[in-house]
Parts: structure tokens; C-alpha cells; sequence
């Protein structure tokens, strides 16, 4: 019999859906499932975008270039100016969402055997991607007793070796939501230029900033134009996850022309979400206004039930939709497992990420897990409601 390679038996099983069978068995009883286990947003997708892939009249439905098309990549341009990222659409190639764009860092800039520092708890996938090209993660922890502020300049350092290529940061992060300040950007700015690293910057969540903070792209660090790698995506932008349209930004311009290789061996990225990204562009400047004040108040509301709940850790995200909890349980897999197939409260229960499938460290978040606050309050507040009674059943 054939087996499957090594690459394939080593590849890691996704944290967020590995419990959706149970899922899906408890819905099948009739149990109403609160969905906080992924970045899924229910923010209605903005009507004008689909309506410009609803009426756009193609006879015939070509490959574009495989860099994107240049109408959308100028597009772009716009878009980054007004973040004070300033590129070319040269710089830009658009990718079948940021997971591509993320696959293409990693193959274009990194051989098997090579390593990439990530701060921990991190997004699976970027082990996922590691791992299918051969590259070691070396993760550096950072602590919920810290908010998951960056580590310190010593864990990085300790952690570069021979062959360490790169440091890989989300900002804002996935899964912790915290949001990078100017001195811990500069941080990486000089360990990538003291050991010659390249930054990989998915910066997926940009606009989603709290308290009055601004986000800082790593392309806006000066001195760091031919290190800086920008990973991006318009599926949380504008709540339009299956588009899957994402890009990579950069200066470095031998990069680039490694990335197109890739690029044209997949021919070219999706024609109608380009078409609806194009058209993303041209929403009006206070689009963001009322979806950036759901999410505060859907992140305040949930972090103060959970920081209500005996025995619960959760410090307050900065960014993105994402928390990590510390809850009284020993092992939070368990404890999701259990919430899907034998408790219910009210007719319903509550699904979330166990927080260990973030972490290369074996051992590391056991105790914690990922909440997405993409549901409306009084969704999330149901939620809330389940898991508290949930937390006190489980301690008996």
C-alpha cells in the first residue's frame, strides 16, 4: 500500500477546526452552537462591493496578470497612502488571500532546514505553512501575565542562529489582539538589521485599532525597506472571507521577482474578488466608523464577563477581534470537547479555539483559549451565559 510522505504525516491539524464534528453532532441534537472559535465575521459584507461583481459584464472570464490586475494593484497604491505605507504597484502582487501570500514569504525567502522566530501564541497556519516547506518555527513565548507584549530583546537574541532567516509578527495579533507599539516595532527593526532578517508583517486586521491607538506598518519603518515583507488580506477588512484575495507588499526587489516565479506557476489570482477588492477601495472614508465601534463594544462586553468569571484570566486585546482566556480547567481541550458533546444551557453551548493548537511549545496554553468576538453582544452575552455555567458544572 502507498503511503503519504513524511511532509504530509507532519503537517499540523488545524486548532480552529478540529472540534467542528462535535459541532456539528450537537447541532444535530438541537443544541444551538455559539460559534467564538473562528475569525468568521457576521458583519454584512458591504453591499457596493458585491454589487460591483454582481454587474460586472465579462464575456469571457480570463486569467489576469498573475501579479493581479494593474488597475487593482494601483488601486492599492491608494489604499496603502492612506495608511502612510507608500509603494508602487510594481510592489504589490495580489494573492488568492493572505495565506498565499504568507506561503510565498516563506518559499521565496527561506530554504528547508532554515529557521523563522515567531513570538508565541501565534496563528496556526504559520506553522502549517513551515512546515510544508521544511522551515523550523523557533517560537519565543510571550505570557498572558504580559498582555502577550513582544518579548524581550534577549529571548530574540538567544534565539538566532546560523540559520535563522526570519521573524515572522501579526500585527495586530492573531490570536491574542494585541496591537504593537512604535518601541517594540523599532525592537525588530534592529534584531532584523543587526542579523541581516527579513520582517514578515501580516497586518490582516490593520483597522482594527481600540482606545484611540493607530496601527504601524513594519513598510513604514525606515532603514527596513529591503527586510520588510507585507502580508495582507481584504478578508476581515471588509468581512469578505471567501474572497480570498489577499497581497504581498514589498521594496526588496529581488523578492519580488522571486514571489512572481511562484506567482505564474499558480497562473493568476482570482478574477471577481480582485474585482471586488478594486471596489472595496472606493467605500466611503467612514466605512470603518461603525464597524470599528461594534467590535469595542463587542471586545468590551466580552472581557468584562469573562474578567467576571471566578478564576478567569483575560487581559484587554488592543487589536484585531481576538482574546485568550486562562480558564480553571487543566486541559481547555478537554473541557471544549466536553462543552460540544455533554453540556448545553438553555439549549445551547459555546464553542471556542483551545489555545494550546497557538503554541510550537508543547505544554504551553493548555489552560487557555482563543475567543473571536465576531457575534453580535447579545450572541456573545448568550455565550457568556454558557460558559460561566459551564465553568461551574465543569469544577464538579
Amino acid at each position: 500500500m502507498p503511503t503519504i510522505s513524511s511532509r504530509g504525516a507532519h503537517m499540523p491539524p488545524s486548532p480552529i477546526r478540529k472540534l467542528v464534528p462535535y459541532a456539528e453532532a450537537a447541532k444535530k441534537r438541537g443544541t444551538k452552537v455559539y460559534h467564538l472559535n473562528i475569525g468568521q465575521p457576521d458583519i454584512i459584507t458591504p453591499p457596493s462591493i458585491m454589487d460591483a461583481v454582481k454587474h460586472t459584464d465579462i464575456k469571457v472570464l480570463e486569467y489576469s496578470h498573475s501579479a493581479g490586475f494593474e488597475h487593482y494593484r494601483k488601486k492599492l497604491v491608494e489604499y496603502y497612502g492612506r495608511n502612510d505605507i507608500y509603494v508602487n504597484h510594481n510592489q504589490i502582487i495580489v494573492t488568492t488571500g493572505g495565506s498565499e501570500a504568507i506561503l510565498f514569504a516563506i518559499m521565496s525567502c527561506l530554504d528547508a532546514g532554515d529557521e523563522i522566530i515567531i513570538p508565541e501564541p501565534f496563528y496556526a497556519n504559520y506553522n502549517g505553512f513551515s512546515t510544508s516547506a521544511g522551515v523550523t518555527v523557533v517560537p519565543i513565548p510571550s505570557t498572558i501575565d504580559e498582555g502577550f507584549a513582544l518579548p524581550s530583546i534577549d529571548a530574540f537574541e538567544k534565539a538566532v542562529t546560523s540559520r535563522t532567516k526570519a521573524i515572522m509578527i501579526c500585527n495586530p495579533n492573531n490570536p491574542t489582539g494585541y496591537l504593537y507599539s512604535q518601541q517594540e516595532l523599532d525592537v525588530l527593526k534592529d534584531i532584523c538589521l543587526r542579523h541581516d532578517l527579513f520582517l514578515f508583517s501580516d497586518e490582516a486586521y490593520r483597522e482594527f485599532c481600540y482606545d484611540g491607538r493607530k496601527h504601524i506598518s513594519a513598510l513604514s519603518l525606515e532603514g527596513l525597506e529591503q527586510h520588510a515583507i507585507l502580508l495582507d488580506t481584504i478578508s476581515k477588512r471588509y468581512s469578505a472571507c471567501g474572497g480570498r484575495i489577499g497581497a504581498f507588499v514589498t521594496k526588496n526587489q529581488q523578492v519580488l521577482d522571486t514571489v512572481m516565479k511562484f506567482a505564474q506557476a499558480r497562473l493568476s489570482p482570482p478574477t471577481f474578488a480582485q474585482i471586488l477588492g478594486e471596489a472595496a477601495v472606493d467605500l466611503p472614508s467612514d466605512y470603518f466608523d461603525e464597524v470599528h465601534a461594534e467590535y469595542t463594544s463587542r471586545r468590551d462586553l466580552l472581557v468584562k464577563r469573562l474578567q467576571a468569571m471566578p478564576g478567569v484570566k483575560c487581559p484587554l486585546p488592543g487589536g484585531a477581534f481576538y482574546a485568550i482566556a486562562q480558564l480553571p480547567v487543566k486541559d481547555s481541550e478537554k473541557f471544549c470537547q466536553w462543552l460540544l458533546e455533554d453540556f448545553s444551557y438553555n439549549g445551547a453551548t459555546v464553542m471556542m479555539a483551545p489555545a494550546a493548537g497557538f503554541y510550537a511549545t508543547k505544554g504551553q496554553g493548555l489552560t487557555e483559549v482563543r475567543l473571536a468576538y465576531v457575534l453580535n453582544t447579545e450572541e456573545i452575552n448568550g455565550a457568556m451565559d454558557c460558559l460561566a455555567e459551564a465553568l461551574k458544572q465543569y469544577k464538579n
